[in-house]
Parts: C-alpha cells; structure tokens; sequence
C-alpha cells in the first residue's frame, strides 16, 4: 500500500486545515488507517485512527474534539479536519495503514504502510 498525503501547512492559532491521505495499491489489506505526528525532538505519537468497518473513530486525548478523522472507503482516502490549532500541534503528520487490532490501534507498529509526512506549523 502507499499512502500520499497532502493539506498540510502554516495556519495562526485558532485556525483550521484539513489533511488528506490517499492510498493505492493492495488497499483491501487495510482495515484501519491512522494518523501519527512527530514534533522536532519529540517521539511519533498517535493523533488518531479510523476502522473502515463500522468506520469507527478513535483519538488521542490531546486532539479529541477538536480534530475529526473521516474516510471515503470508494476513494481510498482518509482526511483529517483540525480546528482550534495551537502551537503544540506543530508537527510532521503522518499517515499510516494497516491491520486492525482494538488493543494497539494507538502504536505505530500496527500499521504496515506510510506516508511521507506533511509538515503543520502553528503560529502564535
């Protein structure tokens, strides 16, 4: 599977972007997607994750209820709206596909696929 990601960018605090993901390739070996971000010194850490099946919807604490992951199963894409950004979001962010498993949706060694990374700086 590759995944190419697109939307990211520099946006003041309090404002909002919309990043997608699409995937190619062996795309039905994927029941779940995720996305993961990396601050400059900081570990990849889990953002969130969507299980095509039932598309159920999964957060990390930090971005619950100010970010929305969503799919378009047809499209093999996976979007990620964030609103009320803040400087602490500013990362890499990275796309991710793989199998589904309910205990370890949140670690990175879930997800077998990729993508490079699109860069989101927040303002103050």
């Amino acid at each position: 599977v590759q995944l190419v990601e697109s939307g990211g960018g520099l946006v003041q605090a309090g404002g909002s972007l919309r990043l997608s993901c699409t995937a190619s390739g062996r795309t039905f070996s994927s029941a779940a997607m995720g996305w993961f971000r990396q601050a400059p010194g900081k570990e990849r850490e889990f953002v969130a994750a969507i299980r095509w099946s039932g598309a159920t919807t999964y957060y990390a604490y930090s971005v619950k209820g100010r970010f929305t992951i969503s799919g378009d199963n047809a499209k093999n894409t996976v979007y990620l709206q964030m609103n009320s950004l803040k400087p602490e979001d500013t990362a890499v962010y990275y796309c991710a596909a793989g199998g589904w498993n309910s205990g370890t949706y949140y670690e990175a060694t879930t997800y077998a696929s990729w993508g490079q990374g699109t860069q989101v700086s927040v303002s103050s």
